[in-house]
């Protein structure tokens, strides 16, 4: 499938249902060169995730446990990786007119144990992510590894879908509708999440910040 083909179903799905969840989306070259740099990056480069935003940013390892190493240009692979959700974001936009502004992503390793709890990315005029990316660095996992994630209706507590975290699944929801949670990893479980984000900025402060 081209990169053409493959936003085209994204968008069409996101438009019909608020989702897509496609295995080997990925572009392999891509998805080896992220797999091999999230696990050959220095310890010091992660940091235990924590939940909310600047001031209200904690620490809460009841609810989340995963640990977090941001992308940006310094390298090769960021640098690739970076590219290609731009296009994805000018192809959404283009075919769904979101306005989405800005892109911004991390590594997330879970050990053995780790989970995140149920919860939304965006809570409703609170925040300004759109559309929530996720994608897979797992080239030999198998269903007893655990690590699913679970993707919930807006007013359910049963599952919508349960995604197992295979190498290239990319999984896009919009930021504000879908409630998830990751089940507890039985091995190391290396993902990107990352999340596009419109433009609130006015005369008093910006947001994003570039």
């Amino acid at each position: 499938m081209s990169s053409s083909e493959l936003f085209d179903r994204i968008a069409h799905e996101i438009y019909q249902q608020g989702y897509c969840v496609i295995r080997q989306a990925l572009p392999e070259k891509l998805g080896m060169a992220l797999a091999r740099e999230v696990r050959t990056l220095p310890d010091d480069r992660f940091s235990r995730a924590g939940i909310g935003r600047q001031a209200d940013y904690q620490n809460v390892e009841a609810i989340r446990r995963d640990e977090i190493c941001w992308i940006d240009n310094s390298t090769p692979a960021g640098q690739e990786w970076l590219l290609w959700t731009d296009g994805l974001k000018q192809a959404l936009n283009r075919r769904l007119f979101l306005g989405l502004f800005s892109f911004e992503s991390h590594y997330a390793h879970y050990r053995e144990g780790d989970f995140y709890k149920v919860h939304l990315d965006a809570f409703r005029g609170q925040q300004n992510r759109v559309l929530t990316v996720v994608t897979y660095l797992n080239p030999d996992w198998t269903d007893n590894d655990g690590g699913e994630l679970l993707i919930y209706p807006e007013k359910s507590g049963v599952p919508l879908l349960t995604v197992q975290p295979e190498f290239g699944t990319l999984v896009v929801f919009l930021s504000e509708e879908f409630p998830h949670e990751v089940l507890p990893a039985r091995a190391d479980r290396y993902s990107i999440a990352g999340w596009y984000r419109i433009n609130t900025s006015d005369r008093n402060r910006v947001d994003p910040e570039l």
